[in-house]
């Protein structure tokens, strides 16, 4: 974890309970307000959290207000927003079309999750039909079919939809989320204007937990909070998911219940592997390695794990990227499906080595 993101969370974050009856009275209160709850209680957060509107979505700001010239001229064209999962991609889309079509939002929108129905029947029934259904909406406006996780449509459907996009270019406008933009057919990326998403950073994601909290009277820490972003990798709907999760399983959110929900190995023992090898201490890096294999962990969390640490870990650059070519390499080992304790130790063995050229 970065040292502005940790800085950020102490200035902003609530002091702890001044005693232990207060705190697990706080605990007590989460969990009356869990079981008691009625409807929203039960929501699941990134839904309840959803931005409605496109001043609200988080990150991506220069994407996001090319969007909102879009909604302020009402001209809409076909749009491909292509990026990580979590980043706010379909999110941005509906807020678009709420502030475009208003009241006609409920008749004018078809959404459609592209991986449950992604046949050519749904482009030739469901679509067609509704881009010639007639609705009455706002002037110089469209109706708009959502395609979400697009990439995950077949060729056949690909083709079909792109001529349902030129016979009623009139009337309906397509707009495709997707991860990666090249698994869209070329034809339809042509008729599209694509628009791109970067993951989250980690001042973004804090600022939208710490509003979570506030909002849930949750009580947390400054290192549950830095758990949260830790797990999250950019990823919005992750970072939200895993808190509700620990919330709901143990009342407070600590870095020690963050890690339990998220079945992950401990970055503190792993900075104990990493800073062995740093300092060409095997015996160390072994030991710590060996006690989290011993806990259960797969080498393939270990060893993801190990390489998130490296990155946010204080070392010259050179040895850093010396590390990332090991790293890499074990990784690669692992996949093809030799997960030992011996091909982990033999990473820190390696890395002890290239440690100990650099000293000299």
């Amino acid at each position: 974890m970065s040292s502005a993101v940790a800085m950020d969370v102490s200035s902003s974050a609530r002091p702890e309970a001044p005693d232990n009856a207060s705190a697990s009275a706080s605990v007590s209160s989460a969990k009356m307000k869990r079981k008691g709850g009625g409807g929203s209680s039960e929501l699941p957060w990134i839904e309840k959290y959803r931005p409605r509107a496109l001043k609200d979505v988080v990150g991506n700001q220069e994407t996001v207000s090319r969007l909102e010239v879009i909604a302020e001229n009402g001209n809409l064209p076909n749009i491909i927003i292509a990026g990580p999962p979590g980043t706010g991609k379909t999110t941005s889309i509906l807020a678009l079309a709420r502030q475009m079509l208003g009241s006609a939002y409920k008749d004018a929108v078809l959404e459609l999750n592209a991986s449950d129905q992604r046949g050519i029947d749904v482009v030739r029934n469901k679509i067609k039909s509704f881009a010639q259904k007639k609705v009455t909406l706002p002037v110089g406006c469209h109706k708009l079919v959502l395609l979400d996780e697009a990439d995950s449509m077949t060729s056949g459907a690909q083709q079909a939809m792109r001529r349902t996009m030129e016979l009623y270019s009139r009337t309906t406008r397509f707009a495709l989320a997707c991860n990666i933009s090249s698994k869209i057919i070329e034809p339809i990326q042509s008729r599209c204007a694509i628009l791109r998403f970067s993951r989250l950073s980690e001042k973004q994601i804090l600022e939208r937990l710490l509003f979570v909290c506030r909002a849930e009277s949750l009580p947390y820490t400054n290192e549950g909070l830095e758990a949260l972003i830790f797990t999250s990798e950019g990823d919005m709907r992750n970072a939200l998911n895993n808190m509700q999760a620990t919330n709901a399983g143990f009342g407070s959110i600590t870095d020690t219940n963050v890690f339990k929900v998220c079945d992950m190995p401990h970055p503190t023992i792993v900075k104990r592997v990493i800073s062995g090898c740093v300092a060409a201490d095997i015996d160390a890096s072994c030991d710590a390695i060996g006690e989290l294999y011993a806990t259960g962990y797969s080498a393939f969390d270990i060893i993801g794990t190990i390489f998130k640490v490296t990155k946010f870990f204080e070392m010259h650059e050179d040895l850093k990227m010396d590390f990332f070519r090991e790293i890499g390499t074990t990784h690669m080992r692992i996949a093809d499906g030799v997960g030992s304790l011996l091909q982990l130790q033999g990473l820190c063995a390696r890395m002890c080595t290239v440690a100990n050229s650099r000293k000299r």
